[in-house]
């Protein structure tokens, strides 16, 4: 049977769930829907339709994101201490002091993907929950692929941590320079876990279930 020749019931293709099949999200072994609840006799992972409690476990990820992203930015992120004179600078510092400097491409990488990135991540997931629960159908393609796509950038969020932890290793030179990471570095790695939890518990067939 072609793409096209698809069995429909009003109109529309039958699903794997209408037609009473479930995924096994751990190993994608398809198993008939009596089986919801239970363990998949593959990997033994708990099969379900869709995911338990996402909608409410991925709002609690995000607002959790949005909270933190307003100290990880106010905050500083790395202390400097040279020959005794100790200097705190917050992401934005080091993102203005690139531009300044004329190092354009570090500070736009910078400025990429500790600020843009975590931005669109928090609106765009909050996006994709209000879809589903304000039930619009419009651009399900679009917020699909939007959702893949912050999935994918979560492991480049990171970034600023792996520089401060890479400095703090580099630059130790006992009482002359030593660089340490500041209480805005906690703030901002949990803006981070907190987003990529919010996409991992978030259920994507969910928008297409109207």
């Amino acid at each position: 049977m072609s793409p096209g020749e698809l069995p429909q019931q009003n109109d529309q293709p039958l699903t794997a769930r209408k037609a009473g099949l479930i995924l096994c999200l751990d190993c994608h072994k398809v198993l008939p829907k009596e089986m919801e609840g239970e363990h998949c006799p593959r990997c033994g992972a708990r099969v379900y339709s869709r995911v338990p409690n996402s909608i409410v476990k991925t709002w609690a990820w995000v607002i959790t994101a949005a909270i933190l992203f307003i100290p990880a930015n106010l905050l500083p992120i790395m202390q400097v201490d040279y020959l005794g004179r100790i200097e705190q600078s917050t992401i934005m510092d080091g993102i203005i002091y690139f531009f300044q400097e004329g190092s354009y491409g570090i500070g736009i990488v910078i400025l990429t993907a500790s600020v843009l990135v975590p931005c669109f991540k928090i609106i765009g997931i909050v996006l994709i929950l209000l879809s589903v629960q304000l039930h619009w159908k419009s651009w399900l393609r679009h917020k699909t692929a939007m959702f893949h796509f912050i999935e994918f950038i979560g492991r480049w969020s990171m970034l600023d941590i792996f520089v401060i932890a890479l400095l703090q290793v580099l630059v130790h030179f006992g009482n002359l320079s030593n660089i340490t990471a500041a209480r805005g570095a906690t703030y901002f790695t949990g803006v981070v876990i907190a987003t990529m939890f919010a996409a991992i518990t978030f259920d994507v067939r969910l928008l297409w279930d109207d």
